[in-house]
């Protein structure tokens, strides 16, 4: 039969008298080790031994006084090897940290008495434009094409922007302007541009300023149809018309037998009407007309010569137009009569009660020999 195992409960004085045993055994231990650290620095202070004891007891002591203090003299040693180099070997050299100059922020300033300009619009070889310009320094800058405003960027420190949307212009007319915060704050110029339908090689960026324009972007490549002459009219006064059409916002100008007579412009939507008094064409004589599309600087890009003989004159008082679009009635008195200031004659004799409303394809009778 198994033992029951018994606990063997110890009293509490037991507890007692074991905790005083292991004090009084570590108070001994602590008397004993102060006892020999007391008797090792009191090695220097024994009475003097007798003189051919003095030698070996004091080479002794010595050892016994290395052996208790090594740590410490080692560590006053390094000192003292420190403290001389420091004062006698070390150079005094003096490190300079050059902190290079952070410029700040350069804000351009701009005149608050004119609104945003340009500086670029690029026709891209996607179709897509770049539209670059400068306004106030961090301000937002909102782009308006063909009167709708069509995106805003903010201005840098510079007050510099750059604006190019994300899908590419479809073929026709454009009209950018600027417009800033204030809406009072508008771009004096303007950027006119012509997407042709042939890619950006035919096509055509200028800036319109209340000075002049400047082409920014003239074509590079022409195709049929980028200058076309669809009519010549001689009138009895000596004057000759001629009529056709071109890339927009170019110069056209009109030559007779290599004699330069007058220039033009070409319209928005492509036309140009120009008239110049050339004096009275021999019947039966040939002539050469010719008709040159010009770029920004000058040059010719394009040339179409018509050589016709010239007919007996039929005696008719009056000639007929077609209005096409974007013309007015200024302008066609001009080229026929001289003076766009009759344009109100022209409205008379057509019945016209408004002279700032005609129409395109409406057929216009002009009185050449009433003025």
């Amino acid at each position: 039969m198994a033992k029951k195992k018994t606990k063997i409960k110890r009293s509490t004085d037991e507890l007692i008298d074991n905790a005083i045993a292991q004090q009084n055994s570590w108070m001994e231990n602590r008397r004993a080790f102060a006892q020999r650290f007391l008797h090792t620095l009191n090695i220097f202070a024994r009475p003097a031994q007798k003189k051919d004891e003095v030698a070996p007891a004091r080479s002794q002591n010595i050892r016994r006084g290395l052996c208790a203090y090594w740590f410490p003299i080692i560590c006053a040693l390094v000192v003292i090897v420190i403290a001389i180099w420091v004062m006698f070997l070390r150079t005094t050299s003096h490190t300079v940290i050059v902190i290079p100059a952070v410029p700040e922020p350069v804000v351009r300033s701009v005149d608050v008495d004119h609104g945003p300009s340009f500086d670029i619009v690029r026709i891209e070889p996607d179709g897509n434009i770049v539209v670059a310009g400068r306004g106030q320094p961090q301000q937002n800058i909102s782009i308006v094409l063909n009167g709708k405003i069509v995106a805003t960027e903010r201005t840098d420190n510079d007050g510099e922007f750059v604006y190019a949307p994300i899908h590419p212009l479809r073929p026709g007319n454009y009209t950018i302007s600027l417009l800033g915060v204030n809406p009072d704050m508008k771009s004096e110029d303007k950027v006119f541009i012509y997407v042709s339908e042939h890619g950006y090689k035919n096509s055509v960026s200028l800036l319109i300023t209340p000075d002049g324009s400047t082409l920014l972007q003239a074509p590079t490549k022409l195709h049929d149809g980028d200058l076309v002459v669809s009519k010549i009219d001689y009138l009895d006064t000596g004057r000759i018309v001629v009529t056709g059409d071109a890339l927009p916002r170019l110069r056209v100008s009109l030559t007779l037998d290599d004699k330069y007579i007058g220039f033009a412009r070409v319209s928005d939507h492509r036309h140009f009407g120009l008239g110049a008094d050339v004096g009275e064409l021999v019947p039966g004589r040939e002539y050469t007309l010719a008709v040159r599309l010009h770029d920004g600087d000058g040059r010719t890009v394009a040339t179409i010569k018509h050589t016709f003989t010239m007919p007996e004159m039929t005696g008719d008082d009056d000639t007929f137009y077609t209005v096409r679009r974007g013309d007015c009635l200024w302008i066609i008195a001009r080229n026929f009569l001289r003076r766009g200031i009759l344009f109100s004659m022209i409205a008379e004799r057509n019945n016209i009660e408004n002279p700032d409303l005609i129409y395109p394809k409406q057929l216009l009778q002009i009185p050449v020999k009433e003025y």
